[in-house]
């Protein structure tokens, strides 16, 4: 959800002059693939669960990437995935001639950098400058950041981003219907 909060806020602040509803439909997938890309190096992650070899695979690449909330969670991670997603868009490029791949890469790279946020806020806190160990978090003191998976996130803070994201869109509804009117 805050991944798809960065991108609605990134999308109004800076709206693309042209967009097509495939550059749209894909921007969002991107987002929410970027949202979770940092957790690939979690090996009970959703993105593991769903696949087939899952516990193998994903064990061995948690091993690859140092373990969670390692490389894949700093900025040297955000940087190399950001390299390798714009290596593989323009890769796919000459079968999606109509999707803006720059703007599905942005897409990707907001919810990235959002999950890597949010993380901030969590009591493991995030390693933005490694290979320094310090992990950074908010606020400062650990005891007052938010569990993963506990009943704070659940049920305060996704309510919270949902309706963030709904008044957000009816604060900008011309712009949104501005957008939507280029299809």
């Amino acid at each position: 959800m805050f991944a798809l909060t960065g991108l609605l806020v990134a999308g109004l602040a800076y709206p693309p002059a042209q967009l097509t509803l495939g550059t749209l439909v894909a921007t969002v997938v991107a987002n929410q693939m970027g949202g979770i890309a940092p957790d690939i190096d979690e090996p009970t992650a959703p993105f593991w669960r769903n696949l087939p070899l899952a516990g193998w695979l994903g064990k061995s690449v948690t091993k690859l990437l140092g373990g969670h909330r390692f490389l894949t969670h700093s900025l040297i991670g955000l940087i190399l995935t950001g390299l390798l997603v714009n290596w593989f868009l323009n890769l796919l490029q000459p079968i999606m001639p109509r999707i803006d791949i720059t703007i599905v890469w942005w897409g990707f790279m907001i919810g990235m950098l959002s999950h890597l946020i949010i993380d901030m806020f969590t009591k493991e806190g995030v390693p933005w400058l490694l290979p320094i160990p310090v992990k950074f978090g908010f606020p400062p003191i650990r005891a007052w950041r938010i569990t993963t998976g506990k009943n704070f996130e659940t049920f305060v803070l996704f309510p919270a981003l949902l309706l963030i994201n709904v008044v957000y869109c009816m604060l900008h509804y011309q712009q949104i219907v501005a957008i939507f009117h280029q299809f």
